[in-house]
């Protein structure tokens, strides 16, 4: 259970921490630099698409993911590619543990510096002695301030050293990067101020039993959102996967009822991901299963009830399974037309046209919704050789290696893909 301060407790903490601010002083806004907000290059690519280029100094980054997912072994080789001197703060691990785990991955930095320290005075000694340009503090947690009078992990002390470095990194204009627990739920552990006093939020996801690992940004205030960068777990480290298509249709079988390939876009990426479907009839009365793994289970009850009064298939009387494969969330509606024709497909048995994608919302009154970004979606698609494409009706005219069909309603868009109903 989450502690919760009261108002005693509340006022001395803001306190304490207004004390250590200093005082401000206006200042026109045409004698304010903007140069120093461009954001220093990582050297890691797909870290640097997620956060617009890099880090921006001064900033405060919070990154979160499971144990085990491989944020320790992101941020070893961020430091170790940083440029001048970097400080990891480890308050979970011993310095010898982490060398060992800076060998595996040639991490090995004369530049950088290791700290097993869980007291936030001495983190903060640290950080005077060295001067680092980048710091890790892992995990926030973990770390404790002695003057806030409370146990580790509280929300008092989470919320307190959390602003604390926060004003150290703005004094400094120095990066920090604070790695957070994740709750059984897959949210941030801790009080949400946690994720409002930062600048960024990354999430690390992924299996721990795959080498795909997805780094996201939920919150960015130097760049875009929601922007999706791969890596790859290797023996020596975190691969960068530029071309995620490829990767993620690597092991897809042709010929297999219920799957379809879907365009989406992943913040400014444009990314086809294979969506597998399966139905199975149920004799018994109770209510028929429905799982869905990176499709909303709520879009899905939709679709199925579209599909069901305005393309007459029903599936009340089959267990459901959709599943998106790579572990890839869709969570705008352009998957929705590729979804219920790989239901049909399922329930029909009969595959769709290997070299077909499908794009397109769909409505309560079964229409077929123009989306956004399409020629993006298109040019990927013709790319990894897709030679067709249904797509609504109302999408403007775009010159693409693939031939384009045109759907109006559910129904249509069923006939062009040779799938057969009673509608």
């Amino acid at each position: 259970m989450e502690d919760v301060e009261g108002p005693d407790e509340s006022h001395a903490t803001l306190a304490a921490g207004l004390a250590l601010v200093p005082p401000g002083e206006a200042t026109p806004i045409g004698d304010v630099s903007s140069h120093e907000s461009d954001p220093v290059p990582t050297g890691i690519g797909e870290l640097d698409r997620v956060l617009g280029g890099g880090l921006v100094p001064g900033s405060v980054t919070l990154l979160g993911g499971e144990p085990g997912i491989g944020k320790s072994t992101l941020l070893l080789q961020l430091l170790a590619g940083a440029t001048g001197p970097t400080l990891y703060v480890t308050a979970e691990e011993s310095a010898q543990q982490v060398r060992l785990r800076a060998d595996r991955l040639g991490a090995v930095s004369p530049q950088l510096w290791l700290l097993p320290e869980m007291s936030m005075p001495n983190i903060i000694a640290a950080i005077d002695k060295i001067s680092p340009a980048l710091v890790v503090v892992d995990s926030i947690q973990t770390v404790v301030d002695p003057e806030l009078g409370s146990a580790p992990g509280s929300v008092v002390q989470v919320r307190g050293c959390a602003h604390r470095l926060v004003q150290e990194a703005k004094r400094r204009n120095v990066s920090i990067v604070i790695v957070g627990h994740v709750t059984k739920e897959g949210g941030l552990a801790g009080p949400r101020v946690l994720e409002h006093v930062v600048d960024t939020v990354l999430s690390f996801e992924g299996e721990r039993h795959h080498a795909l690992r997805l780094l996201r940004a939920s919150k960015h205030r130097f760049g875009p959102n929601n922007e999706l960068g791969l890596f790859e777990m290797t023996e020596t480290g975190l691969q960068g996967v530029p071309d995620a298509s490829s990767l993620f249709l690597t092991d897809r079988r042709t010929g297999v009822p219920g799957s379809v390939v879907v365009p989406t876009i992943e913040g400014q990426r444009p990314l086809l991901v294979e969506l597998q479907t399966l139905t199975n009839p149920v004799n018994s009365a109770a209510p028929a299963r429905r799982s869905a793994q990176g499709v909303d289970q709520g879009r899905l009850s939709m679709l199925l009830a579209v599909l069901e009064r305005r393309a007459r298939v029903s599936l009340a009387a089959h267990e459901v399974y959709a599943s998106v494969v790579g572990g890839v969330k869709l969570s705008e509606p352009a998957a929705d037309l590729g979804l219920c024709l790989a239901l049909v497909s399922a329930i029909t048995n009969v595959p769709l046209p290997a070299d077909l994608v499908v794009i397109g919302e769909v409505g309560l009154a079964g229409e077929v919704r123009q989306v956004g970004h399409l020629g993006q979606r298109l040019n990927e698609a013709a790319r990894l050789g897709f030679s067709q494409a249904i797509v609504p009706a109302s999408a403007p005219d775009i010159n693409v290696g693939c031939t384009i069909r045109r759907a109006s309603t559910l129904n249509e868009a069923l006939a062009l893909a040779g799938l057969t109903t009673n509608g």
